[in-house]
């Protein structure tokens, strides 16, 4: 009989001790085996690590002595990980019993893939939908399939999507030692979509499947003003980054008259702390372009596949 392969889930946390036990206790539950928990923290005060190395002696605890954000913890689970797959999850999450051994099922029945997006519901509301996986429209915008939706039977089958959200993303390792890791300079936000054009580019597909079922809290631990600056600054670097050099110049228009939008949708409503915030992250992603530009050129090595292959995995503009 061959053994399992070991699948390794990663947890970054920062300041959420009061949601690690529903999280963790949800992981030891698992119908899979072997399953390897990681917690990454990232400096917290409220008392988590003394919280895990007294009640979960058997999770493995990584220390950071500062907080690097979301990309920095997820990076160092990654980097201890003994796994041939790997998941990162957010610490306000609760995974179904069978969540692990649908993953994995994934991953055997279809060696073309190199992620596995799950089907997160609300936490407080489990018959809604918070992501089916992500998409990315031909105008920049990144999001989550079926968002706040009743969760209903257009999400019950398996299908390819562009991305896994990354607060319940699955990755087979050989596909990050080809395309690399979560990009650090994001540090919160979209290095999940990030990551997804790495692999879109080098022809590795993402398969959404409602079998791998994870509840969220949504936000709990991170939102507000800070996430519209990384969105604002991180949607720009996306594009930078990634975005084919035809699907450019096909989709300029489309891509400038939406960043317009949202500048001008920002300024009407100045007053308001999360659109100053947005403003700002906007202006930090022109600022960091010549960065971004110098890392498109490693990114778009990693290509493999068409221009219309790529073109196919995106939607149309949305709003």
């Amino acid at each position: 009989m061959i053994d399992s392969p070991l699948f390794s889930v990663i947890i970054p946390n920062w300041n959420g001790r009061e949601y690690l036990k529903t999280c963790l206790d949800a992981l030891l539950r698992q119908n899979y085996s072997p399953l390897e928990i990681i917690v990454v923290d990232n400096a917290s005060t409220d008392g988590s690590q003394a919280y895990i190395k007294q009640h979960y002696p058997q999770v493995i605890l990584l220390e950071l002595p500062v907080n690097r954000g979301f990309t920095g913890a997820c990076n160092a689970g990654i980097a201890i990980a003994g796994g041939e797959y790997l998941s990162l999850l957010n610490n306000d999450t609760e995974a179904d019993d069978n969540w692990a051994a649908a993953v994995m099922d994934a991953f055997n029945r279809h060696p073309e893939i190199g992620s596995v997006a799950s089907k997160m519901l609300l936490f407080d509301q489990r018959d809604r939908i918070h992501t089916a996986g992500d998409f990315f429209t031909t105008d920049g915008r990144a999001g989550n399939r079926g968002v706040w939706q009743q969760d209903h039977a257009d999400f019950d089958h398996e299908q390819f999507v562009f991305s896994a959200c990354g607060g319940s993303s699955a990755y087979r390792r050989a596909m990050l030692d080809q395309i690399g890791v979560l990009d650090d300079d994001f540090f919160f936000l979209l290095e999940d979509v990030d990551l997804g054009w790495r692999a879109q580019l080098a022809g590795w597909r993402c398969l959404y499947t409602p079998l791998a079922v994870v509840y969220h809290h949504l936000s709990a631990t991170g939102g507000g003003a800070t996430a519209s600056y990384y969105d604002g600054r991180n949607s720009l670097w996306l594009l930078v980054k990634n975005y084919p050099a035809e699907l450019w110049r096909k989709y300029f228009r489309q891509i400038m008259r939406r960043q317009a939008k949202i500048a001008f949708a920002a300024l009407r409503a100045w007053r308001g702390k999360e659109a100053r915030a947005h403003l700002r992250g906007m202006i930090a992603g022109w600022l960091g372009v010549p960065k971004q530009l110098g890392k498109r050129r490693q990114v778009q090595h990693l290509r493999q596949v068409s221009v219309a292959e790529l073109e196919s995995q995106l939607s149309p503009p949305q709003d």
